[in-house]
């Protein structure tokens, strides 16, 4: 092993500074791809599916609140034996899958708690500094997929619209008849689910942001991992910029 060594020693040793400088480069290259497909990848996929099922399961209740709402509309209107008990059958099925999105949104850290975990971890870990930590504004879907943050898109501003007089049909004395109301754009669905997001900058030894990654995926309660980017310019001083997200089923959020 000591020979080995010894051999790629004096193969770095031959190489010019140029290409030593190359070599690091590659170097910091392949722990930067390692990094995001070690701890990136997995876990979008698994956001992806738990999205997918607490999005149905929401669906689920919005359908079953309707036909809630509908057979009591009935009931009290004709009230019938047959409908009563129909209208049972669905409270119950609206019980047991309320049941499930809670037990469902149980394994998941809470967005009020978020920093707070972060920081305590931080401080565990006691190599590590924190730079900077910052909440991210929360995201709704209707369908299971989120913008990403940042996103946007530009419309182009509408022309203007001349008003247009009609023809008159009124004979002369008589009463115009009255206009039809705007038609009015129909709302938009409110958001089935919310994505809360924290950017967390962390400054040491890669080492130690290893360690401190993989005591987030040990961890009972889960995250879901947005984004890593590591910057290795300095040796000892490296930076990570981690964002990190949880689910929830409302838009409220603690700033800092």
């Amino acid at each position: 092993m000591k020979a080995v060594w010894l051999r790629w020693a004096a193969r770095i040793d031959a190489l010019t500074l140029r290409e030593r400088a190359m070599v690091a480069v590659g170097g910091v290259a392949g722990i930067v791809f390692g990094v995001y497909f070690g701890f990136t990848d997995p876990a979008n996929a698994r956001e992806r599916t738990l999205r997918a099922s607490i999005v149905q399961q929401r669906g689920l209740l919005q359908g079953v609140d309707t036909e809630i709402a509908q057979k009591q509309a009935a009931a009290a209107a004709d009230p019938d034996a047959a409908a009563r008990k129909r209208l049972k059958e669905v409270q119950a099925a609206n019980t047991v899958l309320r049941a499930e999105l809670r037990n469902t949104s149980r394994g998941l850290v809470q967005p009020s708690r978020m920093t707070a975990l972060l920081q305590g971890m931080v401080q565990q870990n006691g190599r590590l500094k924190l730079v900077s930590l910052k909440t991210l504004p929360p995201a709704g879907t209707t369908d299971g997929n989120f913008a990403e943050q940042g996103e946007g898109s530009a419309t182009a501003a509408a022309a203007p619209v001349l008003p247009v007089t009609p023809l008159s049909t009124t004979p002369p004395g008589g009463t115009a008849p009255v206009q039809a109301a705007a038609t009015t754009t129909p709302a938009k669905d409110a958001p089935l689910l919310y994505r809360h997001g924290v950017q967390i900058v962390l400054q040491g030894a890669y080492g130690d942001m290893v360690a401190y990654m993989n005591a987030l995926e040990r961890m009972p309660a889960q995250l879901f991992w947005g984004r890593a980017v590591l910057d290795a310019a300095e040796h000892d001083k490296s930076t990570l910029t981690l964002t990190l997200y949880t689910l929830s089923l409302d838009d409220k959020w603690i700033a800092l």
